[in-house]
């Protein structure tokens, strides 16, 4: 059901409605929150079949109206329309109104009768009317909300955690009591079809090239790491996450895996309001506050938030070379542990203007600040080549800030769905990685023994511009034209300098090392223009045609030229079409059932991520570095949905189909005892796979919800002569029960498979937590206890790397248990008020990094 303010949960507002039928069509859903694929943002369940009537006598008259949401004016999808008599409760006829609000009843007799107009969260509204021969029109209808008051807040209901739509799945955060005091990684893997594994590397259906968006947009936040851009967003101020498999071509191309959109928290409320939030805990604190306002046509958005962490962690590696017959040898033993802080800040300002009817205006800035360091010993036993054992101390910093700025102009106009808007946005993000190490001869940091020093930095730069226009022209109530055209143009840029003991003479200070350092520019320009046809060619089947065409330009080079084939050029331009189908049986018995049919082609640009050279040499024998030589990626995307439900719960299960072309991937080798790690483009990735999502509330302050995610992975690439391939699976469930005087609990548990990689596979690996919850203060506040895979200490994410030169194990022992409490005050009256068609830039072009292995 529709939210219009949330701080407080009225579990008597999810009462059963009433039902314009006497007897519901067997297998009807009842009030549970659940919505049908074709109404979002409306309160409601899933749409009402149309009432199982008496028989009655039938005319030439024909009865039409619409019915709107008294306070927004928007209309109220699929609410219900009876026919009654003057005196008697025996309906005579009835219907259910479309996506516009509107009914229409025909074939009925002269008279008068009584229309009554229902829908859960509204009042019910009755009237008189009377029907002659022809047409006869209702005056329009205003459902006034059956909002409860208390006190300062208002509140009409309650989203589920989860809702399926037609093109995406939403996962509700603010309703996950166990996000509270987390951050953006702890909201993601909670999120169906996601997984991100305890580095925090996201993946969706078992990829990782997935464009993460916040607010529609594209940030300079993740332009380095989407691991470590999670990290910095606090979980209180995120409201939903939408997870899209198969993009339209009003979407940017990039992202073969799908795009997932983060939403974050903005008040469209009269007035002045706001909240305030603190949360200590072992692994990491946090402390978030917001301030919002609006009076008539302007409106401002507001919010800051503050965090720290620490993390401590171990691994080990063994390594065994390989000879011509297979026979291994051990060749290296590490060992090392280190610790972890780090912190920083993130805001953003917004403020939106309505000059006049159909116009409004945004502008939007938001940056963030980053900062961790570390100190990490390492012992290192060399035997083939045979070198004599050393340890490192070495010091690690990471430093990141970045900032947005957008604006657009949308002009709406009285003719329903026709849009016109343009949009601007500039991005800058700047971020240093910086090591200084000492290496000591044998087991030991003791000073004496100190043989050697090195010390590098990375100061990396991307800035981006976008400029996009978009149009939707609808042709009649089921057919609608959108076009656009975008270009972004990004200037990046990576100068590392490195500084290391010079090999003769007696001083270990570091020098300047020519041959190690280099500055790297790197030009991309990506110009497209787009449409998109959607009609319905009978009342149970609509279609989606659409294309897209990007001009891709690209100018890379270095300073110091380290090779002929070491600048970058390329220009190519690519047709990417897409095709979706839904069909809707409209069956009396299962409302709300939706088959879709989709396909698309799409893109995927390298990041800096995988294009920057700098090689890090913190550990000399596990270097890695990018490879600025990449091509782009082109995938093939089949997807078969179905949605349905069930008295009261939801039902949702595909199969999907993978095909990439020029695959980037992970590529490893060694080389002189050195274990090198880069990407390159090596041939196929095919993923075959199947997904299933439930949700159903056993009873009425219970909701349980979760996800299967099954898949078989073959990876191939001809010219190294690798392949490898695998089942793979990850799971979740979460549950939430709502207990009396404002105590809730909620329970959140997932379970992953073994990774398969190109070159061996990654250990399976669990997450769970567990929150309690107590509202205070009238309901303005609340009290949450989480505690997060409190049963054991840490987690290993053990690799085994096997190739024909050597096989590798490694484990990363990564410290996930954490109890943390935070408290949160909302404040200000707030009343609702109408909220805008708005649009926002969406740049979901380019493949990002996603492990932090390197800098940029």
């Amino acid at each position: 059901m529709k939210t219009v303010t949330l701080p407080l949960l009225l579990t008597g507002l999810l009462a059963t409605p009433v039902l314009a039928q006497t007897t519901p069509p067997a297998g009807a859903p009842p009030a549970t929150g659940q919505r049908p694929a074709g109404a979002p943002g409306q309160p409601g369940t899933a749409a009402p079949a149309k009432p199982i009537l008496p028989t009655a006598a039938k005319g030439s008259g024909r009865l039409e109206g619409t019915v709107l949401d008294a306070a927004t004016k928007k209309p109220v999808e699929f609410a219900t329309i009876t026919l009654l008599p003057l005196s008697g409760t025996t309906p005579l006829d009835g219907g259910v109104c479309d996506e516009r609000g509107r009914f229409k009843l025909q074939g009925l007799a002269a008279g008068e009768f009584r229309l009554q107009i229902s829908f859960i969260g509204y009042a019910t509204q009755t009237r008189n009317v009377t029907i002659g021969a022809g047409l006869t029109t209702v005056p329009t209808i205003s459902l006034e909300s059956s909002a409860q008051k208390l006190g300062e807040v208002t509140v009409t209901g309650e989203r589920d955690v989860i809702e399926t739509k037609p093109d995406r799945i939403v996962y509700n955060a603010e309703k996950d009591l166990t996000n509270t005091g987390g951050t953006a990684a702890d909201v993601l893997r909670k999120v169906p079809l996601v997984n991100v594994d305890p580095d925090g590397n996201v993946e969706l259906r078992g990829t990782s090239n997935v464009r993460v968006l916040i607010n529609n947009k594209p940030s300079g936040i993740v332009a380095s790491s989407v691991a470590d851009a999670m990290k910095q967003i606090p979980a209180d101020q995120i409201k939903s996450v939408e997870v899209i498999t198969t993009p339209s071509a009003k979407y940017d191309a990039e992202g073969t895996g799908g795009i997932i959109n983060i939403t974050l928290k903005k008040n469209n409320l009269e007035g002045v309001n706001g909240s305030v939030g603190l949360a200590a805990g072992t692994r990491s604190s946090n402390g978030n506050a917001s301030l919002n306002y609006r009076k008539g046509k302007v409106g401002l958005t507001s919010s800051v938030s503050g965090f720290m962490f620490y993390s401590p962690n171990r691994n080990d590696l063994t390594r065994y070379l390989k000879d011509g017959n297979g026979q291994e040898r051990l060749s290296l033993e590490q060992q090392g542990d280190g610790n972890t802080i780090g912190g920083g800040g993130f805001g953003r300002l917004g403020l939106d203007y309505d000059p006049a009817q159909y116009h409004n205006l945004t502008l939007n800035v938001q940056g963030n600040l980053f900062r961790n360091s570390g100190n990490y010993d390492q012992f290192n036993n060399v035997l083939l080549p045979v070198s004599s054992p050393f340890t490192r101390d070495t010091e690690r910093r990471f430093r990141t800030q970045s900032y947005d700025m957008s604006g657009s102009y949308t002009r709406t106009f009285a003719e329903k769905r026709r849009e016109w808007s343009v949009l601007a946005q500039h991005t800058r993000n700047r971020n240093v990685q910086a090591y200084h190490l000492d290496q000591f001869a044998g087991n030991t940091t003791e000073n004496q023994a100190k043989n050697y020093r090195e010390e590098s930095d990375n100061l990396s730069r991307n800035v981006e511009t976008t400029l996009q226009t978009d149009y939707a022209h609808p042709f009649s109530e089921t057919a609608l034209l959108e076009t656009g055209a975008k270009a972004i143009l990004r200037r990046v840029s990576s100068d590392y300098d490195v500084f290391n003991s010079p090999a003769t003479g007696s001083s270990l200070d570091p020098v300047y090392n020519p041959s190690r350092s280099n500055l790297f520019d790197y030009n991309q320009d990506v110009l497209s223009g787009y449409g998109t046809y959607g009609f319905s060619a009978s009342k149970k089947v609509s279609f989606k045609l659409g294309a897209r065409v990007e001009n891709t330009r690209i100018n890379g080079n270095f300073q110091q030229q380290q090779s002929e084939n070491s600048a970058v050029q390329q220009n190519y331009t690519n047709l990417l079409p897409n095709l979706s189908l839904s069909y809707q049986p409209q069956n009396p018995k299962k409302p709300g059932q939706t088959l879709r049919l989709a396909y698309s082609k799409r893109i995927q640009r390298p990041q800096i991520f995988y294009l920057n050279p700098f090689r890090n040499t913190s550990d000399t024998l596990n270097v890695s570095y990018g490879n600025p030589q990449l091509e782009p990626e082109l995938t093939d995307s089949y997807e078969i949905n179905y949605t349905t439900f069930i008295k009261g719960s939801v039902l949702n299960m595909s199969a999907y189909t993978r095909r990439t072309g020029n695959a980037i991937e992970s590529y490893r080798f060694v080389e002189n005892g050195v274990n090198n790690q880069t990407f390159r483009n090596i041939g196929r990735n095919a993923t075959y796979g199947i997904s299933l999502f439930g949700s159903v509330k056993p009873v009425p302050k219970w909701d349980v919800s979760g996800n299967v995610n099954v898949y078989y992975v073959s990876l191939k690439s001809a010219a190294l002569g690798l392949n490898n391939s695998g089942v793979m699976y990850n799971l979740n469930l979460n549950s939430g029960y709502k207990f009396e005087k404002g105590l809730s609990v909620q329970f959140f548990g997932g379970l992953n498979s073994p990774r398969v990689q190109l070159q061996g596979r990654q250990a399976a690996w669990t997450f769970y937590s567990l929150g309690l919850r107590k509202n205070l203060l009238k309901d303005k506040a609340d009290l949450t206890l989480n505690a997060d895979n409190f049963l054991q200490a840490t987690r290993n994410l053990s690799t085994t790397l096997n190739t024909d030169q050597f096989r590798q194990e490694s484990n990363n022992y990564i410290y996930l248990r954490g109890v943390r409490l935070a408290f949160n005050y909302r404040f200000g009256k707030v009343s609702q008020q109408p909220q805008k068609r708005r649009k926002s830039i969406q740049n979901d072009d380019v493949k990002q990094g996603g492990d932090g292995q390197q800098g940029n």
